[in-house]
């Protein structure tokens, strides 16, 4: 009986690890794709904000870039208070995308731009209600929660100026 008791206790602990480490797992998912995200929105502000043929676009670059790292900096204590890893680039496929609109002048870098910031802030809404909603970590938890207002802000922006960059 007492070795039914032991192992019955060993897999439940076992199985409360493994609960524990895919939650904690999600939430550095989380952290991963926001902070390159956030990276990549800083970058691409920049670029619109010199490279932009439109004052809309200008202005709408230079805040993507003031509010992403604002929000970065936010995210990067939230992440460490948990031990999770904050990422310091985009990912590959941002680097790539952002090339491409890198090459890019004049009305067509605008349409594109508007274009890759209305795709890039529904996935990333998307991201941030889920980690709101299922997230592991109280501090990551609340910081998706109140960041998703503005990032909900930035989809708005983003589709108005999409709208006026034909």
């Amino acid at each position: 009986m007492k070795t039914q008791l032991a192992l019955a206790t060993a897999i439940a602990i076992t199985c409360t690890a493994h609960v524990h480490a895919k939650d904690a797992s999600m939430d550095q998912d989380f952290v991963t794709k926001a902070s390159q995200g956030g990276t990549a929105e800083v970058e691409l502000g920049k670029v619109a904000a010199s490279q932009g043929s439109s004052d809309e676009v200008k202005t709408f670059g230079q805040r993507m870039a003031d509010d992403h790292t604002k929000a970065g900096a936010e995210l990067k204590t939230a992440a460490s208070s948990g031990g999770f890893t904050v990422a310091t680039s985009p990912s590959a496929q941002q680097k790539a995308d952002a090339a491409k609109l890198k090459a890019m002048q004049g009305a067509a870098f605008d349409k594109a731009y508007a274009a890759a910031m209305v795709k890039d802030h529904k996935e990333t809404v998307a991201l941030f209600e889920k980690e709101a909603k299922s997230g592991s970590d109280a501090n990551l938890k609340a910081f998706a929660s109140e960041t998703l207002p503005t990032l909900k802000e930035h989809t708005k922006m983003a589709e108005q100026l999409k709208a006026s960059a034909k």
